[in-house]
């Protein structure tokens, strides 16, 4: 399989310390022709941009995901992030961002202005976000109805409707390994009803593993599995999904 684009994955994680340069060394010859790697927080934004830099194939998302929005937090931080966007031509989005009420819900508010001042350092510079959505998808539409950002929800989880309701605003469906998972059901109506057209691919490495992988460390040639399964699903040749979501991608990052 070629022409997989990886659109979401983190290869600055302690996970990849041991071999990473063997690893990106050997990706592209799996198949894997481009990979945004996503920041969480300053330091590994900074890890991004520096990878991006290092590979030809691999570019840059800035951002701070909201896990990492604590008490002791950078009030600086969207300086140093507008910094960042403006240290290297790689960087090709912001995220990863968003709202998750999964870990904490008692500074939802906190989140959701960190949320939407990264949104509009994004639109600033005309960057699309990667938008992390974890038990928020109200707040989390609301915010994005309200800024009209360009981007992708990662690891989509919501409904068949709110997947109608992200693609109106012109934004993409992020389809990772979850597809894949025995229990998985409200992500394959998602899969089923929405065009290709509208989806890319990622994996979220070193987490969320498709089948037969799950629960070892992930990687972004792994992503073939997910094709295999949403070209299953669709009734499709599996290389037409990896076609179609890598031209989705170029597009909506902005790479020639």
């Amino acid at each position: 399989m070629e022409n997989i684009f990886e659109t979401h994955a983190h290869y600055d994680d302690e996970a990849f310390d041991e071999d990473r340069q063997q690893l990106l060394e050997k990706l592209p010859k799996q198949g894997v022709c481009g990979i945004i790697t996503a920041g969480a927080d300053l330091k590994s934004s900074v890890a991004a941009v520096e990878l991006a830099e290092k590979y030809s194939y691999i570019y840059a998302a800035v951002g701070i995901h909201p896990e990492n929005i604590t008490e002791n937090f950078d009030d600086n931080y969207l300086a140093k992030l507008e910094k960042l966007v403006n240290s290297s031509e790689k960087v090709v989005a912001v995220g990863e961002i968003g709202l998750d009420y999964h870990f904490r819900d008692d500074n939802k508010q906190t989140q959701k202005e960190v949320f939407a001042n990264q949104i509009k350092l994004a639109n600033k510079y005309n960057l699309p976000v990667l938008v992390h959505d974890r038990e928020a998808h109200a707040d989390t539409m609301e915010i994005l109805k309200s800024a009209n950002p360009k981007g992708v929800v990662h690891c989509f989880s919501g409904s068949v409707e709110m997947a109608h309701e992200v693609v109106k605003l012109g934004m993409y469906l992020g389809i990772g390994g979850v597809v894949t998972f025995k229990n998985a059901k409200t992500i394959v109506d998602v899969v089923r009803e929405m065009p290709l057209e509208v989806m890319v691919l990622e994996t979220d490495a070193p987490y969320m593993a498709p089948v037969p992988f799950r629960g070892k460390r992930c990687d972004s040639s792994m992503i073939k599995y997910t094709a295999e399964k949403i070209a299953e699903i669709k009734n499709i040749d599996a290389q037409r999904v990896c076609d179609v979501t890598k031209s989705n991608a170029m597009k909506l990052f902005g790479i020639k």
